[in-house]
Formats: C-alpha cells, structure tokens, sequence
C-alpha cells in the first residue's frame, strides 16, 4: 500500500470511527468507554471493538439464496439484507465465518445503488467473526437499505454452520447430503448475518440442487425453477419472525411419511430411504404431541408445517429449527426389533422437547445466552407435561425425579454456576448447553407450578408467551407474567384471570398469611448456584428448620466450608408431612432459620412431599432412625416418590459429610420388599456405583464381598426377571436394567442365559429377530468378552440398518476386557468411518466407564487432544463429555495429579471452560468419599453378608 493509499484509507475511517463513536454514546450497555479498535485481516483498524453486534442497524428481512455442490462440497450464496438505520453510521457490523465475500453492494429503498466493492471498505476481524462494511456517505435514520453480498465457502466438515453428512446403503454406498445446525452461534457459518437472538427478521430462501436431491427448509416449498445443466431452484414461502439459530435448510435424497394434525398442520418425518420404515412412530407422537401443545398453550402452531428430519451425523440429541426439526437418528427413530422401552421413551422424550421449543425459544425467544434455561428448561420440563398427558401409558413424570436428581448432583458442586450466567463468546455460549439450564431449570419450574398450583402456573406462562409472541424476554418477564396473568385482551372480552393478589391468594394454602413476590422467590433460585439443604429438628410439635448451602465433598468442619456458605439463602417453598396428617403442610422458608408449630404432637416428620422442591434434607436427632424404621416396619406409609427421594438424600448427605454410610446402606436394607421399580433402581444404583468404585480402585475384597451381598439381597427380584419385552414400560426398563447389573456382577443363571441368546443370534448371523429388544444390551455385552463374539458384534455393526441396535452394539465392545480390542474402538472411532465421529465421544465414555479401560481411555485423551479439538468445539456438549465423563471415575491423589498436570498443560485453551474445575472438584470428592467411608463399608457388609 502506497502512503497516499494509506492516507485515504486513514481518513475514511477516522470518518467512519467519528460517527461510530456518537453510535458508542446512543447504544446503551452496548457501548464502552474502551476506544482502541482491533486490527483487521488487511491490517487496518476495524470500527468495533465488542464480541456482541452495536444495535443502530436492525435487520428486518433476508432474501438468502444457497447453493450447495455435493461433488466439490463447496457452496455459493447470496444474501440481500433488508435493514433499518436507527443511528446514523457509516458502518454496518456483521456476523460471517469462514465465508469468502466475493461482492457486495447497498442499495436505498428507491433501489438506487449507494455503495459497490469498489466504493466501499470490506474489513474482517476472525477472533470476533464479524465483518465491517464501511461506506463513504452516513446511512440515515429511519431509512430502508438493502444490504447485497455474494460469497463462497467451504460446507463445514463438523456438526456446526452448513455442514456435509454421509450415509450408507445396505449395499455399501456412500450417500452425500447437507445440512445445517446453527444455535448458538453458527449461522454466521452458512451466510453474513446478524448472529445474535434479539436481531429477528423474516427469511425468504431459495435452494439451488440437482435432480437427484430435494430440499427443505422452515417453510413450505411455494414453486420450483427449472435451470440449466439440470439444476433446480427451489423457492420458499416468507418466514415468520425468527432469530437465526433458527434457520434451516437441507439438501438431500430423504424420503418420508406424512399426516395432518386437527388444526391442519401437515407434519413429515424424512429419513434415509432404507430407514423409513422407522419414522412412523416419530411421526404418530408428533402428531399427537403437536396436538396437545396447541390445546394447553392456547397459541395455533404458527407455520402450515413441521418437518422432524433424522440427520445421520449429528452432534447433539435434536435441534429446533422453527418447522424444520433436526435429530439424531437414535433420538428420532424407533425400530421395533431392536428399539428397546428405554429408546421408545427417549425418542417421545426428546419428540415433545423440541416441539415445545416451537412456543418456548422460536416463538418467544431469550434476548441473551445468558437466560438459554428460558428455553431449554421449559422444553425439558414440558417434555414431562405433554408425554404424560400423550402417552400415559409411558408412566414419564416418574423420570423427572432421575432429572432433577442429576441436577442436584451437578448443582451441589461448588464448581456449579448460576441457572442465568454472564455469557459472551461462542465457548462460553456452548457451554450454557449443560444440566444446569436444562435439569435444574426444569426441576425449579416444576417447583414453581407446585408452589402456585397447575392453573395459575399454566394461566401464567399462556400469558407470558401471547405478550412476548414474536420478540423476547428475559428471567424477570417470566415472573411477572406468572404473577400478573391478565393481560388487556383478557380484561375487554371479560375472560377470567389472575391478578399478582390473587396469585397469592390462589397459590396453595400455604401462604395464606403470608404476602410473597414472586420475581423476589426466584430470583433465588436462578441468579445464585447450589441448593439448599433444609435441616430438621423435630420436637413434637415443635419443628425447628433452617438452611445451608449444600455441599458434597466439603465437610461443615472443613476451613473453606464457612467461607463457602456467605451470602446464600433461598426464598424455599417446603411442603411436608407427618406421623397424624397425610395432607400436605407448606411453609415459605424466606430466612436462615424458622420454627413451624404443629396444632398436636407428632411422631415423624417428612420434608420435601413427593420430591415436588429442589432441595435436600436432613433429619437431625433420631429423624433419620425413626425413618429406617418406619420403611422397614411398613414402607408404603410414604409415596415412592417420598421413598426415593429418602434413598437419594441420604446417599448425598453421606457425601456432605452429613450422614455415616452405614446408615444409608441401612435405608437400603427394606428393598428387598420395594415394589416400586423406580425405587428399586435408585437404591440398588447406589450400591452398584459404590461396588464399581471398588473395583475400579481394585480393593478386590470389598468388591467381592458387596457383590455377593447385591446378588444375595435381591436375588429374588432378578430371578423374577424374563428375559422378554413383556409388561409396562417401567417393568421393561427395570428388567433392563436389573439383568445389566447382574451379568455385570457374573451372576451365573444371568450369565449363561446371556450367552445361550448370543449364541443362538451369532448363529443366525444376526438375523433371529426375535431376541428381546430390552435385554439386547446385556446380551450383546456378555457375548462380547469372547474374541469371536467382539468381532461379530463390529462385523454387526458395519451392516446395522438401526441406530438403536448400533448403539447397544457399541456400548457392548466398549464392555470387554482386553485392552487391544478397546484401543481398536477408541481408534476406529477417532478414524470416523465405521463409527462416526458424532459418536467418539461417547465412546470415550463408554470405554472409561470399563475398570479395564478407565486408564486407557484417559491416555488416549491426553495423546489425542488436539485432534479432538480439531473434532469438536471447545465449549461443546463433546468435549465436555469426554474431560468430566473419563475422569468422573478417578479416586486417588496420583489420578487427581494427573488429571491437574493435564489441564496445566492445555490451559491456553481450556482456561475459559467451567468442565476441567467440575472434573477436579468430582475426584477431590471421590477421594474424600473413599477416605470418610471405605472401613465403615468394609465393616457394614460383613456384617450384613448371610
């Protein structure tokens, strides 16, 4: 550059850096007092200095053209932006990643063009993915421009922006599509835009293909333009009003299966052509859940169609582009012959999540990152509304108690973060993606509907989701629509309603004295991490309450505890019940401690009815000892609900240092007359997690004596056992899980039954069809510790036409124990041609979670980072599978070490991520546990062995 060209260039942009800066002055909090300018690619001060967008230009329609080349997997697009000024600038700041702008023009609303490529400065700064187009002249307030940009890019060899898949055919061809996923930060991937959820705008979008391909996007294909070289355009209807992690559009050979819901909505499930005789009950449920959304939420579905695609690589569970849902093909497809209960559940499950999105999340949106629960918490929880209200017969809201759950287990770690957390960067954004904004968000509303009762709870989100239709919200509008239902339209036409008094009044008779705020409540719940651990001490009538933060892994007498609980306290809506009442007593807990005065002297006293609060408990005094006693003289005197929240308090009290282990194994002892097969499967996972902690620690006698005191203490309940897909889905998934654990624990009758089936189904080359879809897992795991058997199974599973099968086939190899056959898995995973790389981490997983494979799997970590991250992205649900999963099994001070040494040498990239402090935090905790507990546990089983 020529120091005259310099000089122009300067001026240009001290002209463009002047009106930027009144802009910094007119753009609220985005503005900042910091007036040093990053450096663009060409070397010249780029006008904004901020990760998110300045807001004087707003987007208000984008006519996007795509056109994708399966052959070269590059594609080309064209965007015209339409957008509205509201400060004059001479500046237009945009989203774009890895996209090369080739042209680019601005024309005024009277179509006259006001700047081309030549007459403007393009500038790009990649650490913030955005791009400055700088004009010569001010664009002016409260005018139309149509912002014009060409471009090429490369489709994306990962999971994120406009991406290509692959498919197999069962005569071994290698099918092309593409498609896109772009929450959170990723449709600046596929074209310049404004890549933030407050910037809505309506999309019109047209797809070039060729003949053999089709493609969909958000709406309906209105017409199709015949080109040359057999080349078809295909035109879109308008969008409604999205923000762009919303946009989709998919170029592929699918085929699919379609119906119509009551209200008109045509819904298709597309597939692989070889898969589609998996997608008719994806679609069903579709329907039927659709259906309900519409009824309880009181809002027509918006768009004359909804397409439910199972895309065959696919990093997350599902995606909820606004028409066009996107799945993995196990979250979306059930095959009858190797789709087992569990997977039935999963696929209704993960079905009502995102079209629940379709309201919570496209409809109403969340105006940042930082407040994502707004949408995944609801999707989750309504994921329990509307399959129990569909599918009964799914018996659903039994898992929510597993849901919140592993949300305490995360959230009673100091490690744990607030429900709305400052959020800035892409890594950051993803990693918002986690158990906090999905289980615990999930787990307060349902806490929060108990609180005010099912009609005001569902009166109030109608109300929150008919105001902020169309547009955004934060935590705060929430609240007040639960606390304030009636809205203008409600009080013209005369329909009933709650006003923020009658709330309270109509809020369970708990409060009847007491006067609450409802935004005040919660904001305890969601603007501070950790829960609460409610402490009882009950006297008569008399019970004495008060509250801490819970902690696992950090006793009340260790120093930093007391530091630990500054500043906590929760606004906690208790429920309980007593030795002389059945109906529920409620009390606000709004201080550190409180008393509760019964009208008569009772004998017990249990907190927390039916699991229905978001806190533990503990029972000081004899509380805890008159509870055994009671499940041991006559347990159904508590719901099961109220049995397995007892089991999971006392297991994570023993992790607080709260309560010694041989009490809550001696909880334990009156399961062997549960009923209930979710109370079954808690207590007995607590003993399983505690046997496999043994072995993996290799304290072999203790591992052999707990695991014939397992066998010995519920050997009735797994010889009842069939080894069928007969009874209810809780029955199925109990017999799934019971035959797992005890083959796992080589109990011979389980064994040898396992191998009889494998060996009848290897004879048949793997085409006896009517092996038990619900033991297959276990069946398949007992076959693999054969040489034989591992290699048939991968043979299997090059030729599996079932996503379900594959994974129960995977989770299989990952179960035998020898260390070649598990480095050949880790490494055919890594290579992503036979196992594709969606699953790699999973595989991680799966080998760590094997004593035989728990080292193995963390050596092939730390040799393979880099390629890892050059799999996955920083801050994903992937990478944070593979640092918490394959180390949440480590327990000694060398392991910890190690584990620290690591993150040491990668903190360049690791230092922003939150999962390496949980993956410390989980070991120092094991260590603890071991250290606190191992004699009592060795003494506890002897004594109870027979």
């Amino acid at each position: 550059m020529t120091t005259f060209q310099w000089l122009v260039a300067m001026l240009l942009i001290l002209h463009i850096l002047n009106s930027v800066g009144i802009n910094y002055a007119l753009s609220g909090e985005r503005s900042s007092e910091n007036t040093s300018f990053p450096i663009a690619t060409n070397g010249q001060p780029f006008p904004w200095n901020k990760l998110r967008l300045p807001d004087w230009i707003l987007p208000v329609h984008y006519d996007l053209l795509i056109h994708p080349n399966l052959t070269s997997l590059i594609f080309m697009g064209s965007v015209k932006i339409q957008v509205t000024v509201v400060h004059e600038t001479s500046t237009i700041v945009l989203h774009s990643k890895h996209l090369e702008i080739t042209s680019a023009a601005i024309e005024e609303e009277n179509g006259k063009t006001q700047a081309d490529l030549k007459q403007m400065k393009v500038l790009e700064y990649p650490p913030h993915e955005q791009i400055a187009f700088l004009y010569a002249e001010p664009l002016l307030v409260d005018k139309k421009y149509f912002l014009s940009i060409n471009y090429i890019a490369n489709l994306s060899d990962g999971f994120y922006g406009f991406y290509k898949s692959t498919y197999k055919t069962k005569d071994g061809q290698t099918r092309l599509l593409a498609s896109t996923h772009f929450e959170p930060t990723s449709a600046r991937m596929a074209f310049p835009c404004f890549d933030e959820p407050s910037f809505k705008a309506n999309y019109t979008i047209k797809i070039r293909r060729d003949g053999q391909h089709s493609a969909l996007s958000n709406m309906p294909k209105v017409k199709t333009l015949k080109l040359d070289n057999n080349l078809f355009e295909d035109h879109f209807a308008e969008s409604v009003k999205m923000s762009t992690y919303l946009v989709a559009f998919i170029v592929s050979d699918f085929q699919s299966v379609s119906g119509t819901t009551s209200s008109g909505i045509k819904v298709s499930v597309y597939v692989t052509p070889e898969k589609l005789n998996q997608a008719h009950y994806a679609l069903e449920a579709a329907i039927k859940i659709l259906e309900f959304y519409e009824q309880y939420f009181g809002i027509y579905y918006p768009l004359p169609k909804q397409d439910l695609v199972a895309v065959p690589d696919f990093q997350s569970g599902a995606m909820e582009n606004w028409g066009l849902t996107t799945y993995r093909e196990t979250s979306l497809l059930y095959d009858p012959e190797t789709s087992s209960a569990s997977d039935k559940l999963w696929v209704t499950m993960v079905i009502g999540h995102e079209l629940a999105h379709q309201w919570f999340g496209n409809l109403v949106t969340m105006e940042w990152w930082n407040d994502i629960w707004l949408n995944e918490g609801f999707a989750r929880y309504m994921e329990f509304i509307s399959v129990d209200a569909t599918y009964p017969e799914l018996q659903v809201n039994d898992y929510l108690l597993g849901t919140c759950f592993a949300a305490m287990g995360r959230d009673s770690m100091n490690s744990s973060r607030p429900i709305s957390s400052k959020a800035e960067n892409p890594t950051q954004i993803k990693e918002m993606f986690d158990t906090v904004s999905y289980d615990k968000g999930a787990c307060i509303l349902h806490m929060l509907r108990n609180f005010l009762t099912e009609e005001v709870f569902q009166n109030g989100i109608i109300h929150y989701l008919k105001k902020h239709s169309y547009s955004n919200a934060k935590n705060n509008d929430l609240w007040n629509s639960l606390a304030n239902t009636c809205s203008e339209e409600d009080f013209t036409s005369g329909k009933f309603c709650y006003s923020k008094s009658q709330v309270a009044k109509n809020a369970h008779s708990y409060y009847v004295d007491e006067h609450f705020d409802i935004v005040e409540i919660m904001n305890t719940w969601t603007l501070q991490k950790g829960i609460p651990l409610i402490i009882v001490e009950q006297n008569q009538k008399r019970i004495k309450i008060r509250q801490e933060r819970f902690l696992k892994g950090i006793f009340p007498h260790d120093p930093q505890w007391a530091s630990m609980q500054i500043g906590f306290l929760w606004h906690v809506p208790l429920t309980y019940i007593t030795s002389h009442s059945k109906s529920i007593g409620r009390h606000l807990l709004k201080n550190h401690s409180d008393t509760i005065e019964l009208v008569e002297d009772v004998n017990w006293v249990k907190f927390n009815v039916d699991m229905n609060g978001y806190y533990i408990v503990h029972y000081e005094g004899n509380g805890w000892d008159t509870i055994i006693e009671l499940l041991n003289q006559n347990h159904t005197i508590f719901s099961y609900k109220d049995r397995a929240n007892l089991i999971h308090n006392a297991f994570q009290l023993v992790s607080a240092g709260r309560l010694s282990l041989d009490r809550a194994l001696d909880l334990t002892q009156y399961l062997q007359h549960e009923s209930s097969n979710i109370v079954l499967l808690q207590g007995l996972g607590y003993l399983a997690a505690i046997y496999r902690m043994m072995e993996r620690r290799n304290i072999s006698d203790v591992t052999e004596s707990l695991k014939r005191y397992i066998l010995q203490h519920f050997k009735l309940v797994i010889d009842r056992q069939t080894w069928s897909d007969e009874g209810s889905i809780s029955d199925r998934m109990l017999r799934s899980a019971l035959l797992e654990l005890a083959c796992d624990l080589q109990y011979p009758p389980c064994v040898q039954k396992a191998n009889e089936l494998f060996s009848k189904w290897m004879g048949s080359r793997g085409n006896l069809t009517n092996v038990p879809s619900d033991v297959l897992e276990t069946i398949y795991s007992v076959g693999s510790k054969t040489a034989d058997g591992w290699n048939f199974l991968l043979e299997r599973y090059k030729v599996s036409m079932s996503g379900a099968e594959q994974r129960k086939i995977c989770s299989a190899l990952a179960s035998c124990k020898d260390d070649a056959k598990l480095t050949r898995l880790l490494e055919l995973a890594m290579e992503g041609h036979i196992i594709k790389t969606q699953d790699l981490s999973s595989v991680i997983y799966s080998v760590s979670t094997n004593p035989a494979g728990q080292h193995l799997a963390w050596k092939f970590v730390k040799k393979n980072w880099s390629k890892l991250l050059e799999k996955f992205p920083l801050g994903s649900f992937s990478i944070r599978t593979i640092i918490i999963g394959v180390t949440a099994q480590f327990s000694s001070k060398q392991e910890l070490e190690e584990v620290k040494l690591f993150f040491e040498s990668v903190k360049e990239k690791v230092s922003q991520l939150r999962a390496p402090q949980i993956a410390v935090e989980n070991i120092e905790k094991n260590i603890k546990w071991l250290e606190r507990n191992l004699v009592t546990l060795t003494k506890w089983i002897l004594e109870n062995l027979k």
